[in-house]
């Protein structure tokens, strides 16, 4: 399913890996983790009187569908992106709360159910997308998943579709289902059956975490959600024993005119926490060279979780 190749740097060595399907690589380099930017996270404010998402604000300030509603599920509440970056692009907002230590089932699923109900009705490729914490990208502290969905999938996406169909064309059966054979009870699994988390192989971020869904589309993901949110947050408590608090999430699905060869897969990466010095752990190879320097090894990430 990969490549790796090792290559001397000095006295050290340096890990080139290269996934087969996509032709994605990254380079992973244990030694660069004693530079140990991440620092300890910091709570920040437990409430902010300008923030457009919290409870008084939320029905108030933020626009509506063109029909003059909003999607309330629970607690979440699902509105029109006011800045969108995709032809369909809205947000969920997760929890009146505006900083949130620990989830809880409900409120994630009342979230994600928002989030699948706003892709009724809506053509394209959808994805739904979570940066939580400054540091992983969020423009507003209060946590807040975003749906997408664009006539053209994302890169990533892309990558995968196109891959699995040429796959399923030239060994007659389906990628996704070939590697969590291949992963189950391996190195790199992590727990999960019907749902699969694996640690990836080929890691997009660090400590990447792929959850591998027995879905394509948004419209099929519903009875699952209860199982996918009990697995997210394990994941993030992982992270969290860690000592990592930000992270973005990715589900990328299919469209429904689409075969089904692709499985809806969700990338999770760790982000290193809040910081006054604005160190980012996003550099020129991530962001022009697009092949992602890795500090902990897949095969490592899975003796933690262990632990």
């Amino acid at each position: 399913m990969f490549t790796v190749t090792e290559v001397a740097c000095g006295k050290k060595t340096l890990q080139v890996r290269e996934e087969h399907l996509t032709g994605l690589r990254c380079k992973i380099s244990p030694e660069r983790i004693n530079r140990r930017i991440n620092t300890e996270y910091l709570p920040g404010a437990s409430a902010d009187p300008a923030c457009p998402f919290c409870e008084d604000s939320v029905h108030s300030s933020t626009p509506t569908f063109t029909d003059g509603s909003r999607i309330v599920v629970g607690e979440s509440v699902t509105f029109p992106n006011l800045f969108p970056y995709a032809e369909w692009h809205t947000v969920t907002v997760i929890s009146p709360r505006h900083q949130v230590d620990r989830f809880t089932q409900k409120e994630l699923m009342d979230a994600f159910s928002g989030q699948v109900q706003s892709f009724s009705g809506i053509s394209g490729y959808p994805s739904i997308n979570w940066n939580f914490l400054h540091s992983s990208g969020a423009s507003i502290a209060h946590p807040h998943l975003q749906g997408m969905a664009d006539r053209r999938p994302p890169v990533l996406a892309d990558r995968y579709m196109q891959g699995c169909f040429r796959y399923y064309t030239r060994h007659g059966t389906r990628y996704w289902n070939d590697l969590v054979s291949l992963e189950l009870g391996g190195e790199r699994y992590l727990f999960g059956d019907e749902i699969t988390w694996l640690a990836h192989s080929v890691p997009v971020g660090e400590r990447e975490i792929r959850a591998i869904l027995p879905v394509s589309t948004p419209g099929d993901f519903e009875p699952y959600l209860d199982l996918f949110v009990r697995g997210l947050l394990e994941v993030i408590d992982f992270y969290r024993l860690l000592g990592t608090h930000a992270f973005n999430v990715s589900i990328f699905f299919d469209r429904d005119t689409n075969n089904r060869t692709f499985s809806a897969f969700c990338s999770i990466i760790a982000r290193i926490n809040p910081n006054v010095r604005c160190i980012s752990d996003s550099a020129f190879m991530e962001r022009v060279h697009l092949e992602p320097v890795i500090l902990t090894l897949p095969e490592d990430l899975r003796t933690m979780w262990q632990k």
